[in-house]
């Protein structure tokens, strides 16, 4: 799990801290959005994305060991555990990180004490992301294309200079770049 942080902890002792933060992250889980102090969530935010990231490799031994943290000895976590697992991780297998989203919503009228969202970002990657992701692609399948390029000119270059201009040569490249365009697809 993340490395413990030095001076006080939230609530007492570190055992302490540690079952707050399984019981946050199981909250978390559950109702996919919940509200507490800026502290607790910023502390909240690397356990339960450690816990998604054990959900997204989905085999036994992550599952086990999701569950020790989670539910340790709780039939009612055990769905949660499911839920994570079978729900969550799935929507999350494209994301490389950044799991959940903190926004701050103001203070608690009791004691003042500074608010939070955390809630998990079940929302598809972002449309630029998606370009990005099909640029690569396509530079993919241009890379053999290119090389044969280079010999497709080659080719025009043994005509007779007199019908030998730029514009020819330029439009027989493109045309043979379309062609295994086509062919790729």
């Amino acid at each position: 799990m993340p490395t413990p942080t030095k001076g006080p902890r939230l609530g007492g002792s570190p055992a302490h801290e540690r079952l707050m933060l399984a019981n946050l992250s199981a909250q978390l889980f559950e109702h996919k959005s919940i509200t507490t102090t800026v502290t607790k969530a910023k502390r909240l935010r690397p356990f339960a994305e450690r816990l998604i990231t054990f959900a997204k490799r989905g085999d036994l031994a992550s599952r086990r060991q999701v569950q020790s943290v989670i539910a340790p000895r709780s039939r009612t976590n055990k769905g949660i555990v499911y839920e994570l697992f079978e729900n969550i991780a799935p929507v999350m297998a494209n994301r490389d990180g950044g799991y959940t989203r903190i926004t701050k919503i103001g203070n608690r009228k009791g004691d003042n004490a500074p608010m939070a969202v955390i809630e998990l970002v079940m929302d598809p990657l972002s449309p630029k992301q998606a370009v990005v992701a099909e640029a690569e692609k396509a530079a993919e399948v241009a890379a053999p294309v290119e090389v044969e390029e280079t010999t497709a000119p080659a080719e025009v270059t043994e005509a007779p200079a007199e019908e030998t201009t730029e514009a020819p040569a330029a439009e027989a490249s493109a045309e043979v770049a379309d062609e295994k365009a086509e062919e790729a697809k």
